[in-house]
C-alpha cells in the first residue's frame, strides 16, 4: 500500500519524502518526484505528517524507534493492522516523544487508492485530524471515529467481519456446488447480484435496531430459519462441513423458541448484543 499511497500524494502536488524497509523499493517513486530518505529517522525529521504504511503496530514502533528524536511536533499516522489495544499502546508511546497520533485503517486495496471507491477510517488525535483531513483525503475519503485511538479500530474489524461473513458463505456454498456442473465464475455473478440486494436490506436492519422495534420486518425469524436449515442440511447431505451457518441457525431457533418467530430477522441482534445488565 505504500507505493500508491506515496504516489497519491506525489500526484496531488505534495513534497513526499520516501523511506522504505527493502533498498531500492522507492526507485520508482523517486523517478516521480519523491524525495528518497536514507533514514527513517531522516524521513520523520524531513515532514510534519508521517503516515506508515507497515504490516502490524510492531513493525511501525521499530521503525520509530531510531527516529524518536525527530517525532517531537509530529504528526504520527499508523496505517499499520493493530488491535484497538495496541493502536492505544502505540498512541500512548508516540504521545511520550510529543509526537500526536491519529490511527488509521484501510479499507481500500493498492488500485483504489486515491479513489472513491476506498476509504479509510481514523481516530485519535482530534486536532491532528482536523488539521490534516485534506491530506488524509488524498489518500481516500476519511471518517473519524473520536478520539480513543481503538476507535479506527474497532470500526475496521467490525467492517471486516461484515465481509468475511459473506466470503465465508460463498465458499461454503461453491463446496457444495462443486461437482454439480457450475462453474464458480458462473455462481459468483448469482452471489454478486444477490448480495447487492443484501446490501441495499442493511439501512433497513439498521433503523430496526436502532429502534428496538421488530414487529413490521418483512423477513422474519421463522422463514430465515427454514432457509437456513436447508442450507445447513444441504452441506450435510453433501459432505460439506455445516459449521459456517451452525451459529446463526442456533440464534434464529432459540429466537424462534422465545416466541420472536414473527419478528424482523434484525431481531437476532438482541441475542448477540452485550448486556448492561448481566443478569439478562
Amino acid at each position: 500500500m505504500g507505493t500508491p499511497i506515496a504516489a497519491a500524494f506525489i500526484d496531488a502536488g505534495y513534497r513526499t519524502i520516501v523511506w522504505n524497509r527493502s533498498p531500492g523499493k522507492a526507485d520508482a517513486l523517486a523517478s516521480r518526484g519523491a524525495e528518497p530518505a536514507a533514514t527513517a529517522a531522516e524521513a520523520v525529521a524531513a515532514a510534519p505528517l508521517v503516515v506508515a504504511p507497515l504490516l502490524d503496530h510492531v513493525a511501525v514502533r521499530q521503525t520509530l524507534v531510531p527516529a524518536t528524536a525527530a517525532l517531537q511536533g509530529r504528526t504520527v499516522v499508523n496505517l499499520a493492522n493493530s488491535t484497538p489495544d495496541q493502536a492505544r499502546d502505540l498512541a500512548a508511546w508516540v504521545a511520550g516523544h510529543g509526537a500526536a497520533y491519529l490511527d488509521g485503517a484501510m479499507m481500500a486495496l493498492p488500485d483504489s487508492v486515491a479513489t472513491r471507491e476506498g476509504f479509510f477510517l481514523y481516530s485519535g488525535s482530534e486536532e491532528a485530524f482536523t488539521r490534516y483531513r485534506s491530506a488524509l483525503e488524498v489518500m481516500a475519503p476519511a471518517h473519524y471515529f473520536g478520539a480513543d485511538p481503538g476507535g479506527a479500530e474497532i470500526h475496521d474489524l467490525a467492517v471486516l467481519g461484515t465481509g468475511y461473513g459473506a466470503l465465508s458463505g460463498f465458499l461454503h456454498s461453491l463446496a457444495i456446488l462443486h461437482g454439480t456442473g457450475t462453474s464458480p465464475e458462473h455462481f459468483a455473478a448469482l452471489a454478486a447480484r444477490w448480495l447487492n440486494g443484501l446490501a441495499a436490506f442493511l439501512p433497513e436492519l439498521a433503523r430496526e435496531i436502532d429502534a428496538a422495534h421488530y414487529t413490521d420486518g418483512i423477513s422474519t425469524i421463522d422463514l430465515n430459519r427454514a432457509a437456513v436449515d436447508g442450507i445447513v442440511e444441504l452441506g450435510r447431505a453433501s459432505g460439506v462441513s455445516a459449521a459456517t451457518h451452525e451459529p446463526l441457525r442456533d440464534l434464529l431457533h432459540r429466537s424462534s423458541d422465545n416466541g420472536r418467530g414473527k419478528d424482523s430477522f434484525s431481531s437476532v441482534f438482541e441475542l448477540m448484543r452485550k448486556r448492561d445488565d448481566p443478569r439478562q
